[in-house]
């Protein structure tokens, strides 16, 4: 069964689109370690160095997801994309916390390559996920919040088997349903492109991400490629 799927309306308005795709069943997630934390903050300040005084709109991998959010009508400095919104954090306040390690490796991945990262925790999601232009009738629940609202019509978003919004805006926001939290134990793993040269990015990303996975939270592994 194929766990994750672009629509076909989706791949021919977005050509540029690369995803690569880690399943993960099996890891033992928690809070962070001395070491994780190590190499999180080790990252930050590597990245806070390689970026200097460059503008975050000027980034490759960024302004792809700004052009892709201007393509489905929405103002990209209003609803920044995930990394776009970690790298914004980082610059501006020196440091992004700790949540937990799978969040943190992901981030620590997501910040590195410039590309939104996302985690979702498996066991409240029926598969496959679909990327699909909203109706506009779907319900999702924002994260950390326990009321739902509706996407906007023509809004890309993430929907598992049964039509539960699992992202908005593509990589905007995640649901709290499908959060990594620190009891996870299998989780989906999007890494995602809208840049030329985006497909190498991603690739690299998903190596880096399953060896590093791998090391501070075990489990098995399969990645995938997509389109």
């Amino acid at each position: 069964m194929r766990q994750f799927v672009y629509d076909t309306e989706i791949l021919e308005r977005f050509p540029a689109i690369s995803g690569g795709f880690i399943v993960g069943n099996g890891l033992k997630n928690g809070t962070s370690t001395a070491e994780v934390c190590r190499l999180y903050l080790d990252e930050q300040r590597a990245v806070l160095e390689r970026i200097g005084t460059t503008p975050l709109s000027e980034i490759p991998t960024l302004a792809g997801w700004r052009a892709a959010f201007r393509a489905f009508g929405v103002d990209p400095t209003g609803y920044r994309s995930a990394a776009e919104a970690l790298l914004r954090r980082l610059t501006k306040k020196g440091d992004i916390p700790s949540i937990n390690t799978i969040v943190d490796l992901c981030n620590l991945i997501s910040i590195r390559y410039g590309l939104p990262v996302a985690a979702v925790d498996t066991r409240l999601v029926s598969l496959p996920i679909s990327v699909r232009f909203a109706r506009g009738d779907e319900e999702f629940v924002n994260l950390n919040q326990s009321e739902a609202d509706h996407p906007a019509s023509g809004e890309v978003i993430f929907t598992d088997e049964n039509d539960v919004v699992i992202a908005r805006r593509w990589c905007w926001r995640q649901s709290e349903e499908s959060a990594a939290r620190k009891e996870t134990t299998d989780v989906l793993i999007t890494i995602e492109a809208q840049n030329e040269g985006g497909s190498d990015l991603v690739m690299s990303a998903v190596n880096d991400l399953q060896m590093l996975l791998s090391a501070h939270v075990g489990g098995e592994y399969l990645s995938f490629f997509l389109p």
